[in-house]
């Protein structure tokens, strides 16, 4: 299967899990079509926009940053992150990230149930 860009759909979301202005998303596979896969997305976060903190449950995230720099709350703990940086929050553990830099935070975000 190949999914072309112009075939990715992509929304806007105000105040993600509660966060600070706009998250951009383009889900880069349909997950509803991938076993274990229930997101596979390129997030966006223009500066002093974030994620709120939330818990995953039956589920690991993973974020790997591609451009920009920002902060992760991981598990109440702040966390710097730059481009090339991972993030992995198992079962049961917490997490935000805010665009701290002056460009948009640009990451891949991928999360498997189980």
């Amino acid at each position: 299967m190949v999914i072309h860009r112009n075939e990715m759909k992509t929304e806007v979301r105000e105040r993600m899990r509660e966060g600070d202005g706009n998250t951009k998303l383009t889900y880069l596979l349909d997950g509803s079509t991938q076993k274990n896969a229930r997101m596979f997305a390129e997030l966006v976060l223009d500066p002093g926009c974030s994620i709120g903190y939330h818990q995953h449950d039956s589920e690991t995230e993973y974020y790997f940053i591609l451009s920009g720099t920002g902060e992760v709350d991981d598990n109440g703990k702040p966390v710097q992150v730059k481009a090339g940086d991972s993030v992995i929050t198992a079962d049961g553990e917490s997490h935000s990230i805010k665009n701290t830099g002056q460009e948009p935070l640009v990451l891949y975000a991928v999360i498997v149930t189980y």
